[in-house]
């Protein structure tokens, strides 16, 4: 590592219920619910942010925050089972801890830009903005070698599963749908890489404290049904140390799930 230092001075944070590494998209995409980007007062922001309304889509850069080290050598999340070097890679282990997010833009308030599809955690330090500009930011077709083979899935929702996950959005469960999208969309049986394991001829994967059993075939994933990762006897203790105890217990009573 080189010895000289770069002093980096965050202009905003960004905030969202993406909290948790594994709630954030793989990369920016429209799975993913709205935040903000909040700019700090007392620096002419305002006039910064002058003609940003006339974008549509921005990069963002900023700090990963939950990441204190890198690794040299990583796992993609998708397109290998071996691991590569971390800069032919858009992994957050980085000798420097910067990312960079293209989101679009839904409307800027004072010193807070309203953006969607950003796969950033909550609290994560910006750093810059620069508007995306299409001619010298798009190359169709470009790809790493490594993911060209990666099938894609397409991701569908039985009526039961889309009620349940209305009813958990409703409660302030509202990763989860963006979460089995992103999850599913790639290697949705690899238990490397997702908490995922088979039951009988079909899958569970676990998000938090909630499970999603879903079928599978060559080119779709069907996600069939929601149900608690609590037993019936979990529910009756008092202890509740991720504080959703509530919530799953409204859940059982009103879809009558079954402990698998």
């Amino acid at each position: 590592m080189a010895s000289e230092k770069i002093t980096l001075t965050p202009i905003g944070r960004f905030h969202s219920n993406q909290v948790e590494p594994y709630e954030a998209g793989r990369q920016p995409d429209e799975f993913h619910s709205e935040g903000v980007i909040e700019l700090e007062a007392g620096h002419n922001f305002e006039q910064a942010l002058i003609g940003l309304e006339g974008c549509e889509r921005i990069w963002v850069i900023f700090s990963f925050h939950h990441n204190p080290h890198w690794n040299p050598m990583v796992l993609p999340p998708r397109g290998r089972d071996q691991k590569i070097g971390v800069f032919a890679t858009r992994s957050p282990y980085r000798p420097n801890s910067i990312g960079m997010s293209c989101v679009k833009i839904l409307r800027i308030d004072k010193l807070k830009i309203f953006v969607e599809g950003a796969d950033l955690l909550d609290g994560s330090p910006i750093l810059d903005i620069k508007p995306y500009v299409a001619y010298a930011d798009s190359f169709p077709g470009v790809e790493p070698s490594w993911l060209q083979d990666a099938t894609k899935h397409s991701v569908n929702f039985s009526e039961e599963s889309l009620a349940q996950l209305s009813f958990l959005e409703s409660q302030g469960v509202s990763q989860l749908k963006g979460f089995l999208l992103h999850q599913l969309e790639y290697e949705p049986t690899n238990s490397k890489k997702k908490r995922v394991k088979a039951q009988g001829s079909d899958y569970v994967i676990a998000y938090r404290t909630w499970r999603a059993w879903f079928s599978l075939n060559e080119t779709s994933v069907q996600v069939l049904k929601i149900f608690s990762g609590y037993s019936i006897e979990d529910l009756q203790q008092t202890e509740d140390p991720y504080s959703d105890k509530e919530i799953h217990r409204k859940f059982k009573t009103l879809f009558l799930s079954l402990d698998l």
